[in-house]
């Protein structure tokens, strides 16, 4: 059996310095000059660590290095390399891995990063051979993902060990990162590619923002945030990204960053768009509390988005000072799925379990069933 393996080692590392993104060259140097780390690996191990009771019968073909190659050996698959990288990988290197894998006949391509590896790789892949997503990066809007890093490690699983999985068209979304980072949304689809379905393991594809019949509900929500303010002065209010919380700074008559993270405290804007050390210099030692919304149709609470609100951000603030909003059609789209919670710190997702309240309109909340991925 041959298993495809594509590691883009530079998804992810925008999110938690607040670039929302990392595709360019100019972009990832402001990351790495802000100190983002690589993370696509570490999530790509929890992958691929579902695999190995298949170990014996496996064979990985995958790229040197850092794009697959490293972890493949590190975990004792039987690994084929194919190419070769420079020092700093690109899009480039994704599209030939991608082509070289195609051509070795693999079984299964799996690759680790965003959607814009997602969109390199059907350039090349299209509905050819069964793909599947590891969620690495900052922008997940694309149906080809599976929810979870460890939810791809048990597809994959199942895949190989012959269980009956159709394959289905996946959606692969993408945006501008440009106009992203200026707060302007405009996601298209990009292609399709063959993924195997399992609607317990497969992350839908990303619901568009809040229609205009939802804005009277989720003003009146932004009117109840304001008023806890009030009711707790000289506290820090981390405001999450995402339409849902624009109101927020409508009815605060603030700018708002409408894809990154604001701060405000005493109902003023103390720091716009910040990232994760920038809110935890902020926070030390001070009262806060974390507003954020869920993805429809996904359910993330935390790790989509918005990873600048990180493990270590959310232990200062603690779980009871965490304020989740969502209108009652939003939790509706998860058709009773519960929300996630991944911020990469198994001990912080698992705070996470059980119930939560969640916001739906200025006098009513809903309990709502959350998981924190292990």
């Amino acid at each position: 059996m041959k298993l495809g393996l594509i590691i883009n080692p530079i998804a992810g590392m925008g999110g938690r310095v607040g670039l929302k993104g990392t595709d360019g060259a100019e972009t990832l140097q402001k990351a790495l000059s802000l100190g983002a780390v690589p993370e696509a690996n570490s999530k790509a191990r929890r992958a691929l660590h579902e695999l190995l009771p298949l170990r014996p019968q496996l064979e990985v073909y995958t790229y040197p290095g850092a794009m697959g190659e490293d972890l493949a050996k590190e975990l004792g698959f039987q690994t084929t390399v194919l190419g070769e990288i420079g020092a700093q990988t690109t899009p480039e290197d994704t599209l030939a891995a991608a082509k070289e894998m195609l051509d070795a006949d693999v079984d299964l391509l799996c690759f680790a990063g965003g959607d814009g590896t997602a969109r390199n790789i059907a350039q090349v892949i299209q509905t050819a051979i069964p793909v599947l997503g590891i969620p690495a990066g900052v922008k997940i809007h694309s149906g080809v993902f599976a929810s979870h890093p460890q939810a791809a490690g048990q597809l994959m699983l199942k895949f190989f060990s012959g269980a009956e999985l159709e394959l289905v068209d996946g959606e692969v979304m993408d945006i501008d990162e440009e106009a992203f980072r200026g707060g302007v949304v405009t996601a298209r689809l990009y292609g399709l590619m063959k993924i195997p379905l399992d609607p317990e393991l497969i992350q839908m594809t990303k619901s568009g923002g809040n229609q205009a019949p939802e804005r009277e509900i989720l003003l009146g929500i932004a009117e109840r945030i304001v008023e806890d303010m009030e009711d707790n002065p000289g506290t820090f209010y981390i405001i999450g990204s995402g339409s849902s919380l624009s109101p927020i700074m409508e009815v605060l008559d603030l700018p708002n960053t409408l894809l990154g993270i604001d701060v405000v405290r005493d109902e003023k804007l103390v720091a716009t768009d910040v990232n994760e050390q920038e809110l935890l210099d902020l926070i030390r030692d001070k009262p806060a509390k974390i507003v954020v919304t869920v993805i429809g149709n996904q359910g993330y609470v935390f790790g989509r988005g918005n990873q600048q609100i990180s493990a270590e951000v959310i232990k200062q603030v603690g779980k009871e000072n965490i304020l989740i909003v969502a209108t009652r059609n939003k939790l509706d789209t998860l058709q009773g799925r519960p929300l996630l919670v991944d911020t990469g710190d198994p001990e912080v997702n698992a705070l996470f379990h059980g119930f939560v309240r969640v916001i739906t309109t200025y006098s009513s909340e809903a309990v709502t069933k959350i998981k924190g991925l292990a």
